[in-house]
């Protein structure tokens, strides 16, 4: 089985433009990359982590190496006329990126560059609307966040930065593999240690938000969290509705954690949601309380449902802009709700420099606001992003899974300037990757690297890995268990979206292989991830 929306390499000069550039409206159209990675740089971060992960293993050439310098490709033919072919550009559907079948001089495109993403929303929501007996809508479902929404255990780097390890096995038929990029950033430091913290949340009290359990989750998620901030943090309440009201201006925890409940406890549904109100009250607001030194963040909860005053993310976030850029202050998004903005929210939180998560339960909340508190709030790594450089020698055909509109212009992987993810510690990020190699084929496959920012100088570091042809000979369902759960959450997501996969599973068969994993991993979230396929086979019959 192909992947959807493959095409083959012979029909290359019909496909020169690039559809990568269009996926990200910001990114420039790519002039293809003369050079690939360079020496990788070795720098430290000096924010805390979160959780540590237990060392990983990879297979055959995936262990991250902090120097060498990356073969460079063979120059790039020119573009082609800028009228595309069929189901290239002008339907936006094409995802695939094919090589050429010949090895020659001039390749084909082979470099595949992307922001990372932390988000989790797309699952937790997916998962939502099939416990309340519907199949999520296909535009909600983002295979990344899928993936992602799955702790890995990939070797944490020692002291600061990112870990890169590759590895891969066989998926189904017709020679595909599938090949997994995982990046790390390192455990938490004790909680003395960290940053402090300021943040200002924006709270949704609209009428939608009065539905059984919803503004009550969020006002239990605030009073849990609270309670797990230091002394010498800070924490503002803005509420919108139809207007906006700073609620309690930014205070010191020490000396102020009453007012604090006290302002939670008075929280109560009105009418009408106008986000754009609530977001750049919370900007001001965040803009005043702001801390030199601490972790400035907005974390807005709403059920992004907006129905008064402007409606679109990028007018929304034009005028927090200055915010952003001047102060730092990055954005994360929780959701709530059966009814939820899926889309507003995921776009604010990409173009605020930050993160989505979403959650149904007071457990989930826990987890959110306690468990993962470090992670959410803190930043370990601004403007990240990943390239991996397919060598066109042994790779035939590849398609990254996900990050559809995470997208960059590969000759943007190094410009600075150019939008990438801001992730927190004790992140793992997957980039999963259908990969097809040339008959007989052997040696180097690909080379994975990442590009950050320290968060608080600034200084650009990056950090590589490669992967060769013999780490994809097992067999996908006898690979290492991380491997297994990646493709399973992947082809979950595939299936919902009615794509195509090589080596798909039924739904029922997905579900069993979801069960092995939760019993030889004992892990709760994957014995979920297991009824949720199950429930998502019950009603598609």
């Amino acid at each position: 089985m192909r992947p959807d929306n493959e095409h083959r390499a012979g029909d290359r000069d019909r496909t020169r433009v690039s559809a990568r550039a269009r996926w990200r409206p910001r990114a420039r159209t790519r002039a293809r990359a003369v050079g690939l990675l360079a020496a990788a740089l070795v720098g430290g971060l000096l924010v805390t982590g979160c959780s540590g992960g237990s060392d990983g293993s990879s297979a055959d050439g995936g262990k991250a190496r902090r120097s060498g310098p990356l073969p460079a490709p063979a120059p790039a033919r020119p573009s082609a006329p800028s009228t595309p072919a069929p189901g290239t550009e002008a339907d936006g559907e094409q995802r695939d990126v094919a090589p050429t079948d010949t090895p020659s001089p001039t390749p084909a495109d082979y470099l595949s560059t992307f922001a990372l993403d932390v988000d989790t929303a797309s699952y937790g929501y997916a998962r939502r609307t099939l416990a309340d007996g519907r199949l999520p809508d296909p535009k909600t479902v983002r295979p990344e966040e899928f993936v992602n929404s799955f702790r890995q255990d990939y070797p944490r780097p020692e002291g600061n930065g990112f870990s890169v390890t590759a590895d891969g096995a066989r998926a189904g038929d017709e020679g595909w593999s599938f090949l997994r990029v995982g990046l790390a950033t390192g455990p938490a430091a004790p909680a003395s240690e960290r940053p402090p913290a300021a943040l200002t949340f924006v709270i949704d009290v609209s009428g939608s938000m009065s539905e059984t359990g919803r503004l009550d989750l969020v006002k239990q998620s605030l009073g849990v969290m609270t309670d797990q901030l230091r002394s010498d943090d800070s924490l503002a309440l803005v509420t919108f509705s139809d207007t906006a009201e700073t609620v309690l201006p930014m205070t010191r925890v020490g000396g102020g954690r009453e007012r604090v409940h006290d302002a939670i406890d008075s929280l109560e549904p009105m009418s009408s949601t106008n986000l754009d109100a609530g977001v750049r009250t919370g900007y001001d607001t965040a803009v005043e309380g702001v801390r030199p030194g601490a972790t400035n963040r907005v974390v807005l909860l709403s059920d992004a449902l907006a129905n008064t005053g402007e409606t679109e993310a990028d007018a929304i976030l034009d005028r927090i802009s200055d915010a952003r850029r001047e102060h730092g202050i990055t954005l994360f998004g929780v959701g709530v709700g059966s009814e939820y903005g899926d889309a507003l929210m995921e776009r604010l939180a990409d173009k605020g420099d930050g993160h989505t998560t979403y959650i149904s339960t007071p457990e989930e909340a826990r987890k959110v606001f306690c468990d993962e508190l470090p992670q959410n709030i803190e930043l370990r790594a601004r403007e990240a992003k990943a390239q991996v450089a397919f060598d066109p020698q042994t790779v035939q055909r590849f398609r990254l899974i996900g990050y559809d509109d995470r997208q960059v212009a590969d000759d943007d992987y190094r410009d600075d300037r150019v939008d990438g993810g801001e992730v927190g510690p004790g992140h793992t990020v997957t980039a999963l990757y259908a990969v097809r190699l040339r008959p007989g084929a052997s040696g180097h496959v690909a080379t994975a690297g990442v590009r950050w920012l320290d968060p608080t100088t600034r200084a650009p570091h990056e950090e590589t890995t490669q992967i060769e042809a013999s780490a994809l000979d097992t067999d996908l369902w006898r690979s290492n268990h991380g491997l297994q759960l990646a493709a399973t959450a992947a082809y979950f997501a595939d299936a919902l979206r009615q794509g195509a996969l090589p080596g798909a599973p039924t739904l029922p068969q997905l579900a069993s292989r979801a069960d092995k994993l939760a019993r030889s991993t004992e892990d709760k979230d994957v014995r979920q991830l297991a009824e949720a396929i199950r429930r998502a086979d019950e009603l598609q019959i």
